[in-house]
């Protein structure tokens, strides 16, 4: 299992651009799923984390509270 360094209210950047033309989503719940919502349009989504995982590209943002 890969360990990943993304936490609650970070911003990420997917590999694939969301039709609004961001690339952006800050993570709004983590568990089994994982809920975004995209910075452009905000629009929400939920996603497996096994699929999330091969989604990410980075993190553009980390949230303070996190640490």
């Amino acid at each position: 299992m890969e360990n990943r360094d993304y936490g609650l209210g970070d911003i990420v950047e997917l590999k694939k651009k969301h039709p609004c033309g961001s690339y952006n989503w800050k993570i709004l719940r983590m568990g089994g799923e994982i809920k975004l919502k995209c910075t452009g349009c905000e629009h929400m989504i939920t996603v497996p984390r096994s699929k999330f995982n091969k989604m990410i590209k980075k993190v553009v943002e980390h949230n303070e509270n996190n640490k």
